[in-house]
């Protein structure tokens, strides 16, 4: 599957998570192996003003979870795929709408990941992900591990 046509069922399959459809995340686009999904503050922010927590490390989970799922897609493969473990550092209040940016991990091969889960039937890899702030700096990171069930 090309990379549109993978980014297409993203979408769709994001507006079908009825959490992730409240929080009216958009899959912004995906270039050089990162993907972006934004959320408007309007739908998460908190009594201070500022973008929720749980919004927060949501739209990262769900970005490092849709770019584990858009890489099998663009593969041809069909897993299920979780987020296994994850750390999260929230790092200053965000004002503005929520943009997140997921890619592998540096020195993961998504190529051994593809080779692990054909040869084993699951795998798993490391994601990165952040929320920046609109001048620049980080308001939230994400470190994760996805893990890639082969569907039978």
């Amino acid at each position: 599957m090309n990379a549109e046509a993978a980014l297409d069922h993203l979408r769709a399959h994001c507006r079908e998570m009825p959490p992730v459809a409240a929080m009216q995340v958009e899959v912004d686009g995906y270039a050089a192996g990162i993907l972006r999904l934004t959320a408007p503050l309007a739908a998460n922010v908190n009594d201070k003003g500022t973008a929720f927590g749980g919004s927060l490390t949501s739209l990262m989970t769900v970005a490092g979870w849709g770019r584990v799922t858009l890489g099998l897609e663009m593969a041809g493969e069909t897993a299920e795929v979780y987020v296994a473990d994850s750390s999260i550092r929230y790092l200053a209040p965000l004002r503005a709408d929520l943009c997140a940016e997921a890619a592998f991990a540096p020195g993961e091969s998504f190529e051994t990941f593809l080779s692990t889960l054909r040869q084993r039937g699951r795998a798993r890899i490391q994601v990165e992900a952040v929320v920046r702030l609109p001048e620049g700096g980080a308001a939230t990171t994400l470190s994760g591990r996805f893990v890639a069930i082969a569907k039978r």
